[in-house]
């Protein structure tokens, strides 16, 4: 391979198959900007972590993902994964797009590409960006345990062309079965929980479910996450709190509970569901999570 090549990774599949329809004209965007292209295509869930594991190992320093949240948080447990420094960019072609809009990657695929083949070619210095930790797993936007992490369960069950909407209509499915309130022991710092919750959200950036705003002072570069728990609320709650949360205008709500964290430990009674970057993830108990400051290389 030509030492002007760029590894892409592509996920046909995500966006409900936006990210597979668009390959020719991305191939066709590097190529007018004098870029090579050495394409790899995920064929099944962990295998775009697989690949990317292999080419950073084999010595990859720059590479470029195009997908949604999921092949993101794949590449990026590929990337942490080798221990090697290899710098990543984003074309985002998924459905929330959650961690394109933490690092301010145009949501318009066409020109996110053409500024990222520009920037490639002008061999920009990448920008230092955070990642999270939980228990073995990385992750780049965000982690949630209880409803939320019900909610993208039920999500990844809709096949409707929707787009955002599909988190929404995840919702009032999720709700039909009642709002569970898990009990958990959070323990971050001198920060302690001990009671029951509806959600516990760790935020990296802002996002989550593409139209959420959960956490509106998140950065993904300021070395810290932030802890969002929802206090037990009522179904006829969680429709008044939709709107404020689409807005960002929830944190003032009594049920509300914010608080920065550097490294969390998180216990539950029972096996409760979680995500990571909005990937289901086994039911589990014990949770130990930290912020890895400056861990990634974005290009």
């Amino acid at each position: 391979m030509a030492t002007e090549d760029i590894h892409l990774f592509l996920n046909p599949t995500a966006g409900r198959g936006r990210a597979g329809r668009r390959q020719a004209r991305i191939l066709e965007i590097f190529e007018n900007g004098g870029l090579g292209v050495d394409i790899h295509l995920s064929q099944s869930p962990g295998d775009l972590e697989s690949q990317v594991l292999q080419q950073v190992d084999a010595g990859a320093d720059r590479l470029v993902v195009a997908g949604g949240d999921g092949s993101v948080h794949e590449a990026v447990n590929g990337i942490l994964r080798s221990g090697k420094p290899a710098a990543f960019g984003v074309i985002p072609s998924g459905t929330g797009n959650d961690f394109a809009k933490a690092c301010d990657i145009p949501l318009n695929w066409e020109h996110a590409t053409r500024l990222l083949v520009d920037r490639i070619a002008a061999k920009q210095t990448p920008r230092q960006i955070d990642a999270g930790k939980l228990n073995e797993r990385f992750f780049a936007n965000g982690a949630g345990l209880g409803f939320d992490a019900k909610v993208t369960r039920v999500a990844r069950s809709i096949r409707l062309p929707i787009g955002d909407l599909v988190y929404l209509l995840a919702i009032f499915r999720t709700m039909l079965g009642g709002v569970a309130s898990p009990r958990l022991q959070i323990t971050a710092g001198e920060f302690h929980w001990n009671g029951p919750l509806t959600l516990a959200a760790i935020s990296n950036g802002p996002w989550v479910g593409g139209m959420f705003h959960i956490a509106p002072m998140a950065s993904n570069s300021d070395s810290v996450l932030d802890l969002l728990i929802a206090k037990p609320v009522t179904r006829r709650r969680v429709l008044s709190l939709l709107p404020k949360l689409m807005n960002g205008e929830h944190l003032q709500e009594a049920e509300i509970v914010h608080h920065p964290v550097t490294t969390l430990t998180i216990k539950a009674e029972q096996a409760v569901p979680s995500h990571l970057d909005g990937e289901v993830q086994a039911l589990q108990t014990d949770f130990e999570l930290s912020i890895l400051p400056g861990a990634l290389n974005l290009l």
